[in-house]
């Protein structure tokens, strides 16, 4: 399970996002970016930032400590913003807290670059779970303690929204030429790539994909049942989403950043 914190204050927001993520303060004493249930796309957005991001950890690459945060309504009281308290008001209860990283600073390619092996890491995975953001408009990687830490996935997995058929869905193409990491991770030859790909394709087992999706709350899971109309419980829905991974993990070859550059 994902370690349960509790909000105690809600310091201020960050409207780099869409969703109007938050900074929170908890009762561990530790400061948090909170991505809120109340959000546009509810808690789907909450299920892929868990399955992408701890996937990814268990990867290697760096990804902050993820939490569940239980945010009382009440807090909405005393933010003077109504944008927010209206935001509080509809997330009470468990939402996703990711640990903030004081001091560090985003990704933007000119002063200091990865390992070429961290950044092919991070495309193949972006690649693998359709990752939308990571451009240059916006990268979602942060640089802190001279080392690469991902965040923000939670407009991965795109599939989740529509459940197209799963074939359709293992078999489609993936745009990568404006990720940010391009240049960096194709200073690997093509010997390397292969290598690279060979390495983390073997190791996203359907026991890895098992003790990932195992992390989500179920009550996540559950939430999305009245938005499309489904009535099944949380472990069939990580069936689901186990079924759908694995099906594009066995069609690499249309997706994998070697051999595909254009989302068909």
């Amino acid at each position: 399970m994902l370690r349960t914190v509790t909000a105690t204050s809600y310091l201020t927001p960050l409207r780099e996002g869409g969703s109007l993520p938050g900074l929170v303060e908890a009762d561990d004493d530790g400061m948090y970016v909170v991505k809120f249930r109340g959000a546009g796309q509810g808690t789907a957005s909450l299920v892929a930032e868990v399955i992408v991001g701890e996937l990814s950890r268990r990867l290697g690459v760096r990804v902050p400590e993820l939490v569940r945060i239980t945010i009382d309504g009440r807090m909405a009281r005393l933010e003077p913003d109504e944008e927010v308290q209206e935001l509080l008001n509809v997330s009470a209860g468990e939402n996703l807290g990711m640990d903030f990283l004081p001091g560090s600073f985003g990704y933007d390619g000119m002063h200091w670059q990865p390992p070429a092996r961290d950044a092919a890491t991070v495309r193949w995975i972006d690649a693998f779970t359709a990752n939308i953001d990571r451009t240059w408009r916006n990268p979602n990687l942060l640089i802190w303690h001279r080392n690469l830490w991902a965040i923000d996935h939670g407009a991965a997995l795109v599939f989740q929204h529509a459940w197209p058929p799963v074939e359709r869905w293992a078999a489609r193409r993936y745009d990568l030429s404006e990720h940010i990491l391009a240049p960096v991770a194709d200073q690997l030859s093509r010997e390397e790539l292969d290598a690279l790909d060979a390495e983390l394709a073997a190791r996203v087992t359907p026991e890895l994909l098992g003790e990932v999706l195992g992390l989500v709350p179920g009550d996540w899971l559950l939430s999305m049942n009245s938005a499309i109309g489904d009535d099944r419980d949380a472990d069939a829905w990580r069936a689901r989403y186990q079924e759908y991974l694995l099906a594009r993990l066995g069609e690499r070859t249309n997706w994998r950043p070697e051999t595909a550059q254009v989302k068909s």
